[in-house]
């Protein structure tokens, strides 16, 4: 049977102090192990926050690698799709500009009549 006298002989309080509420031994020093835990648990947060840091970083900066050179990847593959582009086009304008020289050569009338025409249409066009 455990009374207030026997709990305070257990902590090495006096029976007042086990009866009035007042610190007892046991709880000063369980107090004291709750100090020291409350502090072992704020290291180990630190260090927990310390390392989610360094992954947070280190995982960042491999994302931003990965993001650069895909970046880089579409950034060389646009400049190559515009240099065929470019070319594409170079080739179109060179076939043109030799269709209409043939045409001037054999039929010099009728391309003239078939550029008159397209003035007239564009001009229509551009006015309205």
């Amino acid at each position: 049977m455990n009374t207030a006298s026997t709990a305070s002989q257990n902590t090495g309080a006096t029976g007042k102090d086990a009866r009035e509420g007042g610190t007892s031994k046991a709880a000063f020093e369980s107090s004291g192990d709750i100090e020291r835990d409350l502090k072992a648990l704020r290291e180990e947060f630190a260090h927990l926050a310390e390392q989610v840091a360094n992954i947070v970083t280190n995982t960042g900066n491999a994302a931003w690698r990965r993001a650069k050179a895909r970046m880089d990847g579409a950034v060389s593959d646009a400049e190559n799709k515009g240099r065929e582009a470019a070319g594409a086009v170079r080739e179109v304008s060179d076939k043109f500009v030799d269709a209409i020289d043939d045409s001037i050569k054999t039929r010099p009338y009728t391309t003239l009549a078939l550029v008159a025409g397209l003035a007239f249409l564009f001009g229509a066009t551009w006015r309205r």
